[in-house]
């Protein structure tokens, strides 16, 4: 089993190349289809800690289901914001790779460089 895990939707080219990034490395990671396995809210919360990011950061502005949920509107709560990247994973910023304790988003892919040893 990898120590390295990441959220990856094969059609995108980011995820694609951060994917390859860490192929190249001699890194085989778990590969978690979010799209078709999409996380609970509890892991969610988990990878959005690991990031160190909010849950707004997370979101995926330019997807009709951000505009069609009114996920623009900042008085939409961070558990608000959670369940509707559950319920619409397609909002959800990708490739977030992670290794233990912490998880960077492969945006540009030469940030998971980060997580190496």
């Amino acid at each position: 089993m990898s120590d390295y895990t990441i959220y990856h939707n094969p059609r995108c080219s980011k995820s694609r190349q951060t994917l390859q990034l860490l192929t190249d490395r001699g890194i085989e990671p778990q590969i978690v289809a979010y799209l078709e396995t999409p996380p609970t809210a509890t892991v969610l919360k988990q990878l959005i800690a690991k990031l160190g990011i909010s849950p707004r950061q997370l979101l995926r502005k330019g997807e009709d289901a951000y505009k069609s949920l009114g996920l623009a509107d900042t008085a939409k709560t961070d558990l608000e914001l959670i369940a509707a990247m559950v319920a619409e994973p397609k909002l959800i910023e990708r490739p977030i790779v992670v290794k233990g304790d912490h998880a960077v988003l492969g945006r540009p892919p030469e940030n998971v460089l980060a997580l190496l040893d």
